[in-house]
């Protein structure tokens, strides 16, 4: 598998269960790039939705995302503090044309004082039903939710105080 170089660019490629493109992210930064890791950071990015519509994102972020585990993790650097954005989804692949996952519609926002909100369980059961989320992926995805409040309660990997400050800074460096 291709490893992703610190200090390039790549694309973000969010797919559904189905197989179908569900969001690009234009140009994330590689501030760190193993097989099993790749943390990125991005300010204003353009992103494209499958219809076709794009945005831009508001404000800095850093990007995590593992290969053995199912979710990702996006620290918004906001005015107020920082944000997390967590998605469960199927671990990353990397392919030399973008880094690419499975977006399991279930996703967790982590507020500054790290109180959090699970999100779209009735999108999950929707899309569960609709394309056909096998009872294993079900099972790995409600152990991954698990996993990922006791990261957040516990401060480990990227809600651990300065982790975001310490790769925002690295990401600075690079766009100089």
């Amino acid at each position: 598998m291709a490893v992703p170089v610190e200090g390039e660019t790549l694309q973000i490629h969010s797919y559904k269960h189905d197989g179908h493109l569900h969001r690009v992210w234009d140009e994330t930064m590689v501030l760190k790039g193993t097989k099993n890791l790749v943390i990125g950071g991005n300010d204003r990015t353009i992103v494209t939705e499958s219809d076709g519509r794009t945005w831009v994102t508001r404000e800095p972020a850093i990007c995590y995302f593992h290969g053995e585990l199912w979710f990702n993790i996006i620290g918004m650097i906001r005015e107020d503090g920082i944000y997390y954005y967590c998605n469960l989804s199927s671990p990353f692949v990397y392919d030399n044309e973008a880094l690419k996952y499975i977006d399991y519609d279930l996703d967790i926002k982590v507020f500054p004082d790290m109180t959090f909100n699970l999100l779209d369980e009735d999108e999950y059961e929707q899309h569960r039903r609709q394309m056909g989320y096998p009872d294993v992926i079900d099972q790995i995805l409600q152990r991954n939710v698990d996993k990922l409040v006791r990261w957040i309660r516990q401060r480990k990997g990227p809600f651990a105080p300065d982790f975001i400050d310490i790769w925002y800074e690295r990401y600075l460096t690079y766009r100089r």
